[in-house]
């Protein structure tokens, strides 16, 4: 069996769409299997550049199976302006396959999305307001419309009609705004059922078989284990499991199925939106990485805050997701810095914290303890052995090992394909 899930250790952007189109290269089959177009994948290939927020970053490998499985909440409108994208550079979308069991996302999801969050004022939980958190309200209230009712007229029409009903109660009588129109909203997504119906099918077999017949399955993650709705800073999360429990619910699949989890960590730390960053720099340092590390959202634009590497964080991301190796991205951003900080612990009250706390509140009032080393003045872009990094480098790997007590296998130093340092083969 050869299979891997690629998690995010952090609070997602940590570079997860590099290894996952490197290790998609030589995989069979390539899921998603939570959120929706909130997150975002950017994938570099020579000159190109690929964004990518709903389908699979395998879609670059021609020979790939790509799976949207039952766990994402599908945008038929944002995945047909991908594939429009897609196929216009060429790349075939043949191989794509959307979970019948997906549910939809609406207009009104988006709707009420925006207008919920503005309600809320100073205490905005930054949701991009594509309808991502609403449409897993229905979901989770059974009241959703799955993409296999999308493609049933009759079945689709009644669902819509009740749905559009209770929602513009919603928007009205709560928001004061004026309601959806039901044909419109039918009208168009009759339209898209038509067009995306070549891509549906039962994609829980599809995974399944695949990996009985032994083929290599790649289990694509988006966003990050801060991010999950259990185990991340709640409320400041997503509205799905980014964690690697997740890929099991979200693509149909036991967890025995499968064999590796890397996950994917930035040689620094970020964050959107608001909530605790214990390491968060709010200074010159924290500009420099910003700018060095081009460190603006995939899917808002918005700048994201930084801070030193934070190693509390990600022991306990090894803990939520059993990692077997990580992947160290972005390390060629602390180029050139004299010094360069790692997070060994939190101090609270007079107490020294090891672990991650749930607590929001204690976590705003933790202070970071920093263990600082030399840093290195080498371009490391070029390096393509472990051995030829510089040892001040080479250092700060180690040290990142010991503090988490997982190996690193794969070294990221730039964002080309190229630019990768494979310590140990994984797949």
């Amino acid at each position: 069996m050869s299979t891997i899930a690629i998690i995010g250790a952090q609070w997602g952007d940590e570079g997860k769409g590099k290894v996952i189109d490197y290790l998609a290269r030589k995989a069979d089959v390539v899921v998603r299997a939570q959120g929706g177009n909130n997150a975002g994948h950017t994938l570099v290939v020579g000159d190109k550049k690929y964004a990518l927020h709903l389908i699979p970053s395998g879609i670059l490998n021609p020979n790939s199976i790509n799976v949207i499985g039952n766990g994402v909440v599908f945008d038929p409108k944002g995945f047909l302006e991908e594939i429009e994208t897609l196929e216009k550079d060429g790349i075939s979308t043949d191989g794509i396959k959307i979970s019948d069991r997906a549910h939809v996302i609406f207009p009104y999801h988006k709707k009420i999305d925006e207008l919920a969050e503005n309600a809320r004022g100073e205490n905005k939980i930054g949701t991009t307001k594509k309808g991502i958190g609403p449409c897993y309200m229905d979901k989770t209230e059974r009241s959703g419309i799955r993409v296999c009712d999308l493609l049933d007229k009759d079945i689709f029409k009644e669902k819509l009609r009740q749905q559009v009903e209770t929602k513009n109660n919603i928007i009205q009588k709560i928001y004061n705004e004026s309601p959806l129109n039901f044909d419109d909203i039918y009208n168009e997504y009759s339209q898209y059922a038509s067009k995306i119906e070549k891509y549906v099918a039962d994609t829980s077999v599809i995974v399944y078989n695949a990996i009985k017949e032994g083929k290599k399955v790649l289990f694509e993650g988006a966003q990050g284990t801060l991010l999950d709705l259990d185990s991340g800073t709640y409320p400041y999360v997503t509205s799905s499991h980014p964690t690697s429990g997740g890929f099991c619910t979200g693509s149909g699949i036991g967890p025995n199925m499968i064999k590796d989890v890397l996950g994917i960590v930035k040689a620094y730390t970020t964050r959107v939106g608001k909530g605790p960053f214990v390491t968060e720099l709010e200074n010159e340092v924290g500009e420099r990485i910003r700018v060095q590390g081009n460190e603006f959202g995939t899917t808002t634009g918005r700048a994201r805050r930084c801070g030193w590497f934070d190693s509390v964080i990600i022991r306990y991301s090894c803990r939520v997701n059993g990692f077997t190796g990580i992947s160290l991205m972005l390390l060629d951003v602390l180029t050139g810095f004299d010094k360069v900080k790692i997070c060994t612990g939190y101090k609270y009250k007079d107490k020294v914290i090891s672990e991650f706390p749930s607590s929001l509140e204690v976590l705003e009032k933790c202070e970071p303890i920093y263990e600082e080393l030399d840093g290195w003045k080498e371009d490391i872009g070029n390096v393509t052995k472990y051995e030829d990094l510089p040892v001040n480098a080479q250092k700060y790997i180690q040290r990142i090992e010991e503090l988490v007590g997982v190996k690193v296998k794969i070294v990221s130093v730039g964002p080309k394909r190229n630019q990768t340092i494979v310590r140990e083969e994984i797949f």
